[in-house]
């Protein structure tokens, strides 16, 4: 069963999960990066490129929290294109005296999720560089179909440098955060009823077979398969 509740850290969700199913699970490229609690351990999930599919026979429980687009490369310390469609463990990206001590007050709270979120708090107080003000710009401008180029020119940046910006803030460049961000208002209105065909046109898919190629080849699944699996 999974469940999410807003984080007390702005731009974030917490959540938890316990799986019931023997399948593998399916975790969409969503364009966001999760510091992940399982099984006494701390990992990070960093951005995925494609759908990540999570083992299956277990039951049990994740609890994560969630940053949204381009906030966690601060808060870790890490650019996002290091850690693009992996899972490694914290203990591979901060020092081992110091995920000691994190793992131990995460295993040692209430429960893992409110751990996580504390853990979390307390590094965004500490972190010596903010997240990127442009960042929230470039993401607005993307999730509202707003073209790569347009969205330089009304940053002042060259395509050169919003991609390398794009990089260490999103893990990957501009244009495939843009079809990430499409795909999920593209599932978000079929998901609510609006057949393919409009759902292609009102999300700027050059028609329905466009959307088609472009849901398999993110998630691996076709649309109506995915809506089942994802409703």
């Amino acid at each position: 069963m999974y469940s999410e509740r807003a984080s007390r850290l702005p731009d974030a969700v917490v959540w938890t999960n316990t799986p019931t199913g023997a399948g593998a699970g399916r975790v969409l490229p969503d364009g966001c990066m999760d510091l992940l609690w399982h099984d006494g351990r701390l990992l990070v999930a960093g951005p995925d490129t494609h759908a990540h599919l999570t083992e299956g026979g277990t039951s049990s429980s994740w609890a994560g929290i969630r940053f949204h687009p381009g906030t966690a490369p601060a808060l870790l310390g890490v650019p996002a294109h290091e850690l693009r469609d992996r899972r490694p463990d914290l203990a591979d990206l901060w020092p081992a005296a110091e995920v000691r001590r994190a793992t131990a007050r995460v295993n040692a709270a209430a429960d893992p999720a409110r751990g996580l979120e504390d853990l979390a708090l307390r590094r965004a107080a500490e972190a010596a560089t903010p997240p990127d003000p442009v960042l929230r710009h470039v993401v607005a401008a993307l999730d509202a179909g707003r073209p790569v180029a347009e969205t330089a020119d009304e940053l002042g940046l060259s395509a050169r440098q919003l991609h390398r910006r794009s990089l260490t803030a999103f893990g990957y460049g501009p244009k495939t955060l843009a079809r990430i961000l499409r795909l999920h208002r593209a599932l978000a209105l079929a998901r609510g009823g609006t057949p393919f065909a409009e759902t292609a046109t009102r999300t700027g898919y050059a028609d329905q077979a466009h959307l088609s190629r472009e849901v398999r080849d993110l998630t691996g699944l076709p649309l109506g398969r995915l809506l089942v699996a994802h409703g």
